[in-house]
């Protein structure tokens, strides 16, 4: 008796007929694990990084009892302060304690006996609205400025946009800010140069966001301009834009119906890529301003060699930019027909 997936069958001229694999069903398998593996590929490379931050904090000159310690205190209290921390512990336990708690959300006590959890809770959602602003006027800018170059290949917008890409790629946060402040606030006066916080521990008013933003926004907007260009033009080599052509379509449906979707996937994988340069980038640009978001506290915490407040920082930023990645990956899926 034939199986469900191979065997023998009569057919209508009573030969055999030979029954195929199911097909359907093995490719969606196939594209199920292949969507699983990624983020366990991922999860596994934030494990790794989480390990060599402890590891990083703990090569720095001193520990968190020395740095945190009171003027006065005797080597005695050094020490009860070192036990009360588990520094006296080695590093592999302290670490594998700590990953312990991190799928419950418990990320730990600082040196200072405040839990991180509670520590990060103002400051980090100050960090993803500044963020996420950035990444949206970079998605935005990036977009029109890299279909606006596409239009006409090598003609003048083309030749323009690209050179001003390629300038301000090369800048790094904290030189826009400082243009930006000396340009904006000190020379125009138009928008304020420092971010003053409510009761709410936010910014104060909308204006203080203006330059934050744009001074993270900027380097990307050049990075994923080049980006969507490229992708652009590859796409407008393919087959099947000549016989989108050849069928006489008109040129905006061509372009928002075939040329846009086809370069989708590269264009999501470049902006998933900015997701983690923004927020690297914060931390140097809330110094800068003033920002209340989660800079300063990683600042705080290097200085103290608190290793379980500078993993948390990581862990939760690392969380983020995993799931954009997550995000990008499944678009790119959709776009290219389930294929990962």
């Amino acid at each position: 008796m034939a199986g469900p997936l191979s065997g023998t069958a009569s057919g209508p001229a009573g030969g055999p007929t030979i029954l195929r694999p199911a097909r359907p069903a093995l490719s969606a398998a196939l594209r199920a694990g292949g969507l699983l593996v990624v983020p366990a590929r991922r999860l596994l490379l934030l494990t790794v990084l989480l390990a060599a931050v402890f590891a990083a904090v703990e090569l720095l000159p001193g520990d968190a009892a020395t740095a945190t310690a009171e003027r006065g205190e005797s080597a005695a209290d050094l020490a009860q302060r070192r036990h009360l921390l588990g520094l006296d512990r080695p590093l592999a336990a302290r670490f594998a304690d700590w990953m312990t708690g991190l799928p419950t959300g418990d990320l730990g006590t600082s040196a200072h006996g405040e839990t991180v959890a509670d520590l990060l809770a103002r400051p980090f959602p100050n960090t993803l609205l500044l963020g996420g602003l950035a990444l949206l006027v970079t998605l935005a800018v990036s977009l029109g400025l890299g279909c606006l170059a596409s239009l006409k290949p090598g003609g003048t917008a083309d030749r323009a946009v690209s050179a001003t890409a390629t300038g301000i790629l090369a800048l790094p946060e904290f030189v826009v800010a400082v243009a930006l402040v000396l340009v904006f606030a000190l020379t125009a006066g138009w928008l304020p140069a420092v971010t003053l916080t409510g009761a709410d521990g936010a910014p104060a008013s909308w204006r203080m966001l203006v330059l934050p933003v744009l001074a993270l926004s900027i380097p990307q907007i050049g990075w994923n301009t080049r980006i969507v260009r490229a992708a652009l033009a590859d796409e407008a080599k393919a087959p099947h834009m000549e016989t989108a052509v050849l069928d006489g379509l008109p040129r905006h449906r061509i372009f928002i119906h075939h040329l846009l979707p086809g370069a989708l996937p590269t264009i999501a994988a470049g902006i998933a890529t900015s997701t983690g340069m923004l927020l690297g980038g914060a931390v140097v640009v809330e110094t800068i301003f003033n920002y209340p978001g989660i800079g300063g506290v990683l600042a705080g915490a290097v200085t103290d060699r608190d290793s379980p407040v500078v993993a948390g920082v990581v862990a939760v930023t690392g969380a983020v930019i995993t799931g954009v990645l997550l995000l990008a990956d499944l678009v790119r899926a959709w776009a290219s027909g389930g294929r990962v």
